[in-house]
């Protein structure tokens, strides 16, 4: 889960890889487009942090999908202004 949330203007996503894998993370609003891409790259195995801003979004809900060779998890997030 990112941490905080809610959050205003930044939250922090953290991921742990098994072993090398395509990871891509993108940010999607309430009726499902795209609002960013943050991740899009292979990385190694290992533990890692990566930070979304939504400076320039309206508060409300979001969600992120964070897809790996493995798995696919979708979180709800939270931007307070």
């Amino acid at each position: 889960q990112n941490y905080p949330n809610p959050f205003n203007p930044e939250t922090k996503i953290k991921y742990t890889l098994h072993k090398s894998s395509l990871v891509k993370i993108n940010v999607y609003d309430v009726l499902g487009d795209i609002i960013k891409t943050i991740v899009d790259e292979t990385k190694s195995a290992g533990a890692y942090e990566t930070t979304f801003n939504g400076t320039d979004l309206p508060s409300g809900m979001y969600f992120y999908n964070l897809v790996s060779e493995k798995s696919s998890i979708t979180k709800k997030m939270m931007l307070i202004k």
